[in-house]
């Protein structure tokens, strides 16, 4: 199993926030998500659950597009819960669990 703790939009080698708009955050939440999983030997098709933390709920269909880029139908497990979080120019925050899928 591999537990990824909140991801932002931040770009993890530059320090640079990804934009200030929910597309651009959430792409980089999820590039950042699939560059740790894959690092663990696994891929976005093992993940297992999601947790997503939006600022703004009227957020959510343009989070929700962004995220059906990486994740195929059926979608894994997740919960999605508003929250307020420290830096006021993040607007999304994601954790996961992902495991090796058995054949």
């Amino acid at each position: 199993m591999l537990f990824v703790s909140g991801q932002v939009g931040i770009d993890p080698l530059s320090g640079a926030l990804a934009g200030s708009d929910i597309t651009s955050q959430t792409r980089q939440v999820l590039e950042n998500m699939k560059s740790l999983v894959e690092a663990g030997g696994l891929s976005m098709a093992d993940v297992m659950k999601v947790g997503i933390f939006p600022v703004n709920g009227d957020d959510f269909a343009a989070m929700n597009a962004v995220y059906a880029e990486y994740f195929d139908a059926p979608f894994s497990a997740r919960a999605t819960v508003g929250i307020r979080l420290n830096d006021p120019r993040l607007l999304v925050e994601m954790d996961a669990i992902a495991m090796e899928r058995q054949a």
